[in-house]
């Protein structure tokens, strides 16, 4: 029997280093327990300790929180619909990208980055997340 399709905004896929894509499914205690810092759950610690990237489709209303940086690798960020502004911290100061349906950005390893949302939208991220960091936007 071959396997059911799925959500990507309910169930992420982590695609492993070495080609295995195991599914994540996702809640507010994974979201709570990946960002606590010292995941414990299954799931969150493979995400935050893996070698590997997640795979996601996420949905936006409002502009994101905090601030969040990929030490380990860059991020794919492809906007599916909608516009989004992703705020990148360079050496220059803040960069600003737009990104409206059908494009795409690589968000380089070790910049800080947020997003601002100009009309809802839905993004689908490709990030190698090991030792991801936040801070307070």
């Amino acid at each position: 029997m071959s396997e059911p399709s799925f959500d990507l905004t309910r169930t992420y896929v982590f695609l492993r280093d070495g080609g295995a894509a195991p599914k994540i499914e996702v809640s507010d205690g994974f979201w709570r327990d990946l960002m606590s810092g010292n995941p414990s759950s299954p799931d969150a610690s493979l995400v935050a300790h893996g070698s590997g990237w997640l795979t996601a489709v996420y949905r936006f209303e409002r502009d994101t929180p905090s601030w969040e940086m990929h030490p380990a690798g860059d991020e794919l960020l492809v906007l599916l619909s909608g516009a989004i502004d992703v705020v990148l911290e360079t050496a220059r100061g803040a960069d600003v990208v737009e990104l409206r349906e059908g494009t795409s950005l690589v968000v380089p390893r070790g910049t800080w980055h947020k997003q601002i949302v100009r009309s809802p939208a839905r993004e689908l991220a490709v990030t190698y997340g090991k030792g991801t960091q936040h801070k307070p936007a």
